[in-house]
Formats: structure tokens, C-alpha cells, sequence
């Protein structure tokens, strides 16, 4: 069962993920300006959590040391390139398309934090 979202929260992961901007336009006053990264629990919680919980489809459970340790013997690059690029089961930055690398390996740093 997937965790209950407020309606703000859907809107927000629904949002577009792009804007144009006209050349010359001031990037502040049209929104343009730089976002702050999503910490690896956010990240977690909002994209990752409905398949790393449980598993589904051979997922690796968070913090489940079974799961994370012959990824992780891979070395974090090779688990971080699946993560971005997609692997098996996984679409590429998994729901997260708006993810930036540092965002997905936040999220990849918050399911190992307790092996």
C-alpha cells in the first residue's frame, strides 16, 4: 500500500519539471533560480519508499545489510550509474526525474546509513 499524500504534495510531484525562459529574461523574477538539494530522507520518502520498503521486484530493502551488500561489492559508482541509468526492474532515478545525481545519492546513502 503506498503512503498517503496531501494534496500539496501531489501537486508538487505532478508539477512540470521544466520552464521556458525567453533569452535575456531575469532568471529571478520568472522563478528560474536554484533550487536547494532534497535531503536523502526526503527523497526516501516521497520516490523511494514504495519499492525499497518492501522490496518489490527484488529491490533492496533500506538498511537491510542481505539486500545492499553484493550491490555495494560492486563498488557505490556501479550502484549510483544503476540508480541514474535504471537497472532490472528499476526506471532510471526510479520516480525521481527531477533528481539530481546528488539527490539520488543522497537517498542511496540514507538506505545503507544503518548497514
Amino acid at each position: 500500500m503506498l503512503p498517503q499524500q496531501s494534496n500539496d504534495e501531489i501537486k508538487e510531484r505532478i508539477a512540470p519539471i521544466a520552464q521556458v525562459r525567453v533569452a535575456g529574461a531575469n532568471a529571478a523574477a520568472s522563478g528560474g533560480g536554484a533550487a536547494s538539494a532534497r535531503s536523502g530522507d526526503a527523497v526516501y520518502n516521497k520516490f523511494c519508499t514504495a519499492c525499497h520498503t518492501s522490496g518489490v521486484l527484488g529491490a533492496p530493502k533500506i538498511n537491510d545489510a542481505a539486500d545492499w551488500e553484493p550491490r555495494l561489492a560492486q563498488g557505490m559508482d556501479t550502484v549510483l550509474k544503476h540508480a541514474v541509468e535504471g537497472f532490472n526492474a528499476m526506471p532510471p532515478k526510479g520516480t525521481c526525474n527531477d533528481c539530481s545525481e546528488e539527490e539520488i545519492q543522497a537517498a542511496i546513502d540514507y538506505m545503507i546509513a544503518d548497514i
